[in-house]
């Protein structure tokens, strides 16, 4: 179960970070909200996380999550570049991720 929490918590920080893309430094009211709603419920979901789980390799799983996911929005939507080298590291950072997950 707090694994589930972990990755839903990893999912919501892709939200917020999206979010604060779309808020354009906070000027837009309803991008704004959805910073904070998914970035309470994201800090909440690791909070319940840690319980269980080590607080580096949450973290670590959390930020990885996130990160791998704000890249692949960047890409999809934001026309961020998708190079080679960029790709190769977003597929070892999964990689770090599940092995982070295996030896927990």
């Amino acid at each position: 179960m707090a694994w589930t929490l972990l990755i839903l918590a990893g999912l919501f920080e892709i939200g917020f970070t999206t979010f604060l893309k779309l808020s354009e430094g906070f000027s837009r009211f309803w991008p704004s909200a959805g910073f904070l709603i998914c970035a309470v419920i994201s800090f909440w979901l690791l909070t319940r996380a840690t319980a269980v789980i080590p607080m580096g390799t949450a973290y670590a799983v959390w930020t990885g999550i996130g990160a791998f996911g704000t890249a692949l929005v960047g890409i999809l939507w934001f026309s961020d570049p998708a190079t080679t080298w960029r790709l190769v590291f977003l597929v070892l950072l999964i990689g770090s991720i599940i092995g982070l997950k295996l030896v927990s």
